[in-house]
Order: C-alpha cells, then structure tokens, then sequence
C-alpha cells in the first residue's frame, strides 16, 4: 500500500506525456492506416471536439482483470463528453478485459506496445476513437515522493494507473474511488482536448507559468495537481469531482467544442 501524504500527481508528469510517437510506415512504403492515432497530445483536439470531420466518438477502454474502472466513473465520463463535444451520430463506450501481461511498473513504451496488441479500432471515415488502459501496476516514473495517476500519451490515448487509484481510495479520510477514478480520467481526457495552451487556443491568461499546459485556477480540472495525498480530498470538494472553469470551457468552444 502507499503511505499517505505522499505527493501525488494526476498526469503531472506532463512533458512525458506529450513526448511526440515516431511513426513508422508500412513496408512498402504506404502510409500505416494508424498514423492519425499516433500523433502529439493534444493535435486532434479539434477533431474530437466538433463535427468538422468526425461525426461520431468511440472510448475503447481495456483493463487488465480486476482493475475495470467503476460504472459511475464510465457514466461520468460519458456525460462529460456528451457535454463537451459536437458528435450527432452518437458516442459509444466499449470495456474489454485481458489478462495481466505481468509488469510490476509501466514505462509509457510499456503502454504503448499493449496499445499496438490490444487496440482493435482507429479512425474511420466519420469516428475519431479513443484508447484508454487501466493498469494493474503503477507508472515507472513513481518516485518516493511522488505517484502518477494517469498520463496522456497521444492524441488519442491515455492511460489510467488504476491499482495506484485503488490504493488511495475508499479507505477513511480518503476520497470515493469512482469520485478519484473522474477527475483522474477527465483530466487526462482534457488534454488530448487540447487544455491547457496543447492545442486548444487559449482565450484569456489562465495557462500556470509554472506547471505548462495547466490551469492556474486552483478549483479548476485542469489544475496541474493534487499536492499531496490528503490533498486529493481538498480538491473534491464535496465529494464531487472538479469541474472545468470557465477558462478553459471557453478555450473549449473556440475549438469546435461546447
């Protein structure tokens, strides 16, 4: 189990986030049919947040065995999509289940190659699809004073370091695990929206100087971390995931978004 009040952080190890995927193509010299999902965080924003292009949205998430995200967080995030974006022709949400591949940490390589295995769907003419693993092992960028509960890695995928959740929630003095699941997943999934200054213009000076590519409102989802483990409480307030500020639903709607 982790200690508490250690420092924890949700995707705030940016930059290694955002780190650009090279791309390689097919043998024959084709372009690999994968290439527009495998681009820098935060480049298809505007893809998935208009109709523009694509009308539709697909999540596929997969999770090892016993390491499935609540239905509340699921439903919650397909609100928070529903409320974000422009797709008439609907949003779907898939969950399938592997087998744990045996990792005590994840690297984002890690991550990357499960996603080569065990994605079945990329972009189609009209759907822009979404990637989402949950671990069962903690990111290897953990530090003794510090966890990662999720990063965005690509424009069109994340991944949720889920036992890390699980052993930081639902015990006294801690938050609700599907309350902690939200927040970790809507923040991730901000910044393939382009939040903050990643691809969604900004509208007004709100990106935090010195946490890039967050908000520099504290109450706000994008706000770049929790400070510490009790610190996670302070920040659901109520029991309530944090919602998007002003700001950044603004930066949203210049985009393509709601």
């Amino acid at each position: 189990m982790l200690k508490k009040g250690i420092l924890v952080l949700i995707c705030f190890t940016f930059f290694a986030c955002s780190e650009d995927e090279s791309i390689t193509p097919t043998n024959n010299g084709t372009p690999n049919p994968t290439t527009a999902n495998l681009q820098a965080v935060g480049s298809s924003a505007n893809d998935i947040l208009s109709d523009h292009t694509y009308t539709s949205l697909s999540i596929e998430i997969v999770y090892v065995q016993g390491f499935e995200p609540s239905q509340t967080a699921v439903n919650n995030f397909t609100s928070f999509l529903q409320e974000r974006t422009f797709k008439p022709d609907g949003i779907s949400t898939t969950l399938t289940a592997i087998e744990s591949p045996g990792n005590t940490s994840y690297t984002i390589e890690d991550i990357s190659n499960l996603e080569s295995i065990h994605r079945m769907n990329y972009n189609s003419d009209s759907e822009v699809v979404i990637w989402v693993f949950f671990a069962d092992a903690p990111s290897a960028s953990n530090t003794s004073s510090g966890v990662v509960l999720g990063t965005a890695y690509r424009n069109t995928s994340f991944v949720i370091y889920e036992q890390t959740i699980q052993e930081l929630s639902d015990e006294p003095f801690e938050p609700n695990r599907s309350v902690l699941e939200t927040t970790v997943i809507k923040h991730e999934f901000g910044h393939l929206l382009g939040l903050t200054n990643l691809g969604s213009a900004l509208q007004s000076a709100h990106e935090d100087a010195e946490h890039p590519k967050h908000c520099d409102v504290d109450s706000c989802l994008m706000y770049w971390a929790a400070e510490t483990g009790s610190g996670i409480s302070n920040m659901i307030s109520g029991g309530n995931a944090p919602q998007l500020d002003a700001q950044c639903i603004a930066d949203l709607q210049a985009n393509g978004g709601k």
